[in-house]
């Protein structure tokens, strides 16, 4: 499933012109923008905040949650982004939406392209993420893996089109060799540790540079902290770990038994192949949509608002 191909020159022109303030920079998305699994005495620090440093050249505010779906990224998070104005903003947010029951690609490439449309025609440079799936990251069996990974790429595509228009510098974090290289992971396996966060500054913070707009120097690739032991691992995995599954059982068990379920009822009919195509068929008409129609004129879907209420 790729990606339309976009225009070559991005619908909203972005600045490369350092302000003679400091440098705003909002972060939005979910608990990988938040900072899960580079703890610091008090909470979480997180790529986004490594990238900003420490230093008076850069005017920080993180508005990611853990658990955030696009839907709360446009509702809640871009409002209050918008009301910072800020110079720089990066929007990476999507994983969340392949593990939920309401998962339909065509109401995130509508949420997405308001939230960087919005961002863009204020004048921020946006900065955006591919991410790999969580099925890879979790070595899930192929009935489990295989849908996820579909939403996944769908999700992806979505990203690189709409960077593409809105002329986003984009970071590619679902490279075999990012999701292989397990020294970059936490206990969890779906949030980077600290080197991991490290890793996705320092890669940032060259895009960016490239740009102009990087805020202040390179962060540091080396971890301040040695990583996690064993223990400290299977005590993760023992406590917090058992309190993120519990947390999600009501909603992603069932939708993973039923998507694996699907897998198994094609696979046994030899028809496999239909769960791709429908897959390639919702993708390309949401790209389609997003395509032909200014942002603050794609609208999500009849029943987005009441699906919205239901939690779905």
């Amino acid at each position: 499933m790729n990606a339309v191909p976009a225009a070559a020159q991005p619908l909203v022109a972005v600045s490369a012109v350092r302000p003679a303030r400091p440098l705003r920079f909002a972060a939005l998305g979910d608990s990988l923008t938040e900072g899960v699994g580079d703890p610091v005495p008090g909470g979480w620090r997180g790529w986004a905040a490594l990238l900003a440093g420490d230093g008076p050249g850069c005017e920080f505010r993180n508005f990611a949650v853990s658990g955030a779906l696009t839907r709360d990224v446009a509702a809640e998070q871009a409002p209050r982004a918008r009301e910072f104005a800020p110079d720089l903003a990066s929007v990476v947010v999507g994983v969340n939406d392949t593990l939920r029951r309401s998962f339909d690609i065509h109401r995130i490439a509508a949420r997405l392209d308001t939230v960087y449309g919005d961002l863009a025609e204020q004048g921020a440079v946006l900065l955006t993420a591919c991410l790999p799936d969580p099925g890879a990251m979790l070595a899930l069996p192929g009935p489990l893996a295989r849908p996820l990974a579909r939403r996944q790429r769908a999700v992806n595509a979505v990203v690189h089109a709409l960077s593409a228009r809105y002329g986003a510098a984009h970071l590619h974090l679902a490279e075999r060799a990012w999701v292989a290289d397990r020294t970059l992971w936490s206990a969890d396996r779906l949030h980077p540790g600290e080197r991991g966060h490290r890793l996705i500054a320092v890669r940032c913070h060259t895009l960016l540079a490239e740009r102009g707009v990087a805020p202040g120097g390179p962060p540091s690739a080396e971890p301040d902290r040695p990583p996690p032991g064993t223990s400290a691992s299977l005590l993760w995995l023992a406590t917090a770990g058992t309190a993120w599954l519990a947390r999600r059982s009501t909603d992603l068990l069932p939708e993973l038994l039923g998507l694996a379920g699907a897998e198994l009822r094609h696979a046994a009919r030899g028809t496999g192949a239909h769960l791709d195509l429908r897959a390639a068929e919702a993708l390309s008409a949401a790209l389609a949509a997003v395509a032909c129609a200014p942002h603050d004129r794609a609208p999500e879907p009849p029943g987005a608002a009441r699906l919205a209420r239901m939690g779905g």
